[in-house]
């Protein structure tokens, strides 16, 4: 015998969820971008001047070979900031999930071919996502207080998760989305805002931590 009673809730609570997920979602994106908005600037002469400005990893290259445009405005944007004084250290913090894919080192090539010295640059090998760089720049390298360095879409999220880890950081944006693939990078971010939001509901930690490198 069917129990009616049973499929009745089951079928509320599926409706429940299609109705609430998707304002759960809308909530937390425009929570991050307005929550944010006052932290983050795009032109030199007005950021704030920090000790370290954290570079957040991206891939050097697209899937065609070109370079990756994101991966260049990051590397100026970081440049830039050192010259104009604005930083004294950089902290360049991706993914070296595997001995054929280094973030961090390919970044400070880059970085040092733009005049910025060896002795300057400190790398975080274990920035998997954001979180683990954002959590990892004060656990890791003893920063409570920094310049985020990335587009501006990626910023909100990560002052975000800085500001929930009682962090001080403001953002340095080197662009946002590309004309190009904006649409699909939109969604995209829009369901890592999401699952940020989610893992600070519930306490997610980075996948690693390690001994201490105080950057002073």
């Amino acid at each position: 015998m069917t129990n009616k009673p049973y499929f009745k809730w089951l079928k509320k609570l599926v409706i429940s969820c299609i109705i609430i997920f998707p304002l759960f979602v809308f909530s937390a994106d425009y929570y991050i971008k307005s929550s944010t908005s006052n932290l983050i600037y795009s032109a030199i002469k007005n950021i704030p001047a920090h000790k370290v400005g954290m570079v957040l990893g991206t891939s050097k290259y697209r899937k065609g070979g070109s370079i990756n445009s994101y991966y260049q405005q990051r590397i100026d944007g970081t440049t830039k900031l050192y010259h104009a004084g604005k930083i004294q250290f950089v902290l360049v913090s991706g993914d070296n999930g595997n001995t054929q894919y280094n973030e961090p080192e390919t970044f400070k090539n880059d970085l040092i071919k733009a005049g910025i010295p060896a002795n300057k640059i400190f790398l975080d090998y274990a920035g998997f996502r954001t979180l683990d760089s954002v959590v990892r720049a004060k656990a890791i390298f003893g920063q409570s207080k920094l310049i985020i360095i990335s587009q501006k879409f990626h910023i909100e999220r990560a002052l975000y998760l800085a500001k929930e880890h009682d962090i001080a950081a403001i953002g340095f944006a080197t662009g946002n989305y590309s004309h190009a693939s904006s649409f699909r990078l939109r969604l995209r971010e829009v369901l890592a805002r999401t699952k940020a939001v989610i893992d600070i509901l519930i306490g997610v930690e980075p996948k690693f931590y390690g001994d201490k490198i105080m950057i002073q």
